[in-house]
């Protein structure tokens, strides 16, 4: 029904910066919640940030905002997570994921309907 292809991802040093983008097809997201996750190895997979399709709303970790920003380019059907000032402890695969539905809770994984494969991005210290 939905496809999520995230790309994007790959070796950085530490500070400096990637963006990922998450290309979405099999209908329009107009209502659509759109998230970003990531998941170490061994650890649980964690909230990022999560923007509506539509609309300027936007959701951060704490931990994240002010490094990374979530955007959109409805033409495209992309999403995208611009991070910056990256740290070794980002090194994970990161995760798109949408929710056809407004989530109760935007940062809960379990509120998200469709995700994509993955990207993995590693920090080197």
């Amino acid at each position: 029904q939905v496809q999520l292809v995230e790309s994007g991802g790959g070796l950085v040093q530490a500070g400096g910066s990637l963006r990922l983008s998450c290309a979405a097809s099999g209908r329009t997201f107009s209502n659509y919640a759109m998230g970003w996750f990531r998941q170490a190895p061994g650890k649980e997979r964690e909230f990022v940030a999560a923007r509506a399709w539509s609309g300027s709303s936007t959701y951060y970790a704490d931990s994240k905002k002010g490094r990374f920003t979530i955007s959109r380019d409805n033409d495209k059907n992309t999403v995208y997570l611009q991070m910056n000032s990256l740290k070794p402890e980002d090194t994970a695969v990161y995760y798109c994921a949408a929710d056809r539905a407004y989530p109760a809770a935007w940062g809960t994984l379990t509120e998200y309907d469709y995700w994509g494969q993955g990207t993995q991005v590693t920090v080197s210290s």
